[in-house]
């Protein structure tokens, strides 16, 4: 690949991959070992983390198509040699998080995408690109699963320094682009379009009324978290 061009992106975004397109690899091994050597790498490189998870969900049956995508992977990383994480030693330790979710973003089995992104002051210590478990039956059921697995991190950081003796701040900032979830999570009476998340409410309002998350509203262009979510070039070159 030393001589291939370079790439602004790391996915073709005009188009999602699935199972039925392309010719089945005669042997799969090389795109499992690269696979699997991108995902080591997602540990430093958030901005491949999506595209990743994505092409992942074929590493049992994977086609030319498959294997062109992972090239491309590759001429991004070429063009982006230096991209990582800088952290500094003089920061303050104030968690804040993103987390977003694109509602039936799976174009096979229609289950949502949640992905989220933890900063300790101003440098990102975890983030998550997953298929959420079940199929949501309304954007804002997605979203909430979504802030569901961001608090539950975000608790889990929690004691973490807490173990290590670290004075902190206990209160995090969660930031969500989505009104009408924010409105359910301040809503102390359920309603019958909630019940079907009424476990992930009770999780979330237990943690507000703790003192652990704040959940502020964001606006869409300055979600950090839709990198991990969705397939949108304007939104790649912006954020990075």
């Amino acid at each position: 690949m030393l001589g291939s061009a370079p790439m602004p992106t790391p996915m073709n975004f005009s188009r999602h991959k699935s199972t039925n397109i392309g010719e089945p690899l005669a042997d799969p091994t090389p795109f499992r070992r690269l696979l699997g050597r991108l995902i080591y790498l997602t540990h430093t490189r958030p901005d491949i983390t999506f595209v990743v998870h994505h092409l992942s969900q074929f590493i049992t049956t994977p086609t030319t198509l498959h294997h062109q995508a992972s090239m491309r992977i590759l001429r991004y990383l070429k063009h982006h040699p230096g991209q990582g994480i800088f952290f500094d030693s003089i920061s303050n330790l104030q968690l804040k998080a993103f987390c977003d979710s694109d509602w039936a973003g799976c174009p096979t089995i229609r289950r949502s995408i949640t992905g989220y992104i933890i900063y300790i002051s101003n440098y990102p210590i975890c983030w998550k690109s997953k298929k959420q478990q079940t199929v949501s039956r309304s954007s804002s059921e997605a979203e909430y699963h979504a802030i569901a697995s961001a608090t539950c991190e975000i608790q889990w950081l929690h004691h973490l320094v807490q173990d290590l003796k670290i004075d902190h701040q206990r209160l995090s900032i969660l930031y969500c682009d989505n009104l009408s979830t924010i409105q359910i999570a301040s809503n102390q009476v359920f309603h019958e379009r909630t019940k079907h998340i009424e476990i992930d409410c009770h999780l979330i309002r237990e943690k507000i009324k703790q003192g652990v998350i704040k959940l502020l509203h964001i606006n869409t262009h300055h979600q950090q978290a839709d990198i991990l979510t969705k397939l949108s070039p304007l939104l790649f070159s912006t954020i990075l």
